[in-house]
């Protein structure tokens, strides 16, 4: 069961359209994932990591538009800091991410 939340609360969340454009391996995490860089076009480049090595290949990713949570706190993974939450839909096991039906411009605010 979800927590109720009020519109203000919502407002604090900043959702925008970012396209990934550099993935790496994350040797150093816990859990099998990726380190990716995604251009938020004129708030810059951001950086996150994410669990998602058995759904996606680092080829799958790259260029891939997706939404992401940008004034989450920055988080300390391993030897990384992750700087946005890359949103996506967990089903069982696995995290698909959520992305735009069309290319929107990098940055734009998802509402």
């Amino acid at each position: 069961m979800s927590t109720t939340i009020t519109f203000d609360d919502f407002s604090k969340i900043d959702l925008r359209i970012g396209t990934i454009i550099e993935v790496s391996d994350f040797e150093e995490a816990h859990k099998p994932a990726y380190k990716i860089t995604i251009d938020f076009g004129s708030l810059g480049l951001k950086q996150s990591s994410a669990q998602i090595t058995s759904v996606y290949s680092k080829e799958d990713l790259l260029r891939k538009q997706i939404i992401a949570n940008v004034n989450f706190s920055n988080k300390m993974i391993a030897n990384y800091v992750s700087e946005c939450l890359v949103l996506g839909a967990l089903e069982a096991s696995k995290v698909v991410l959520l992305s735009p039906e069309e290319t929107v411009p990098n940055g734009t605010p998802v509402r």
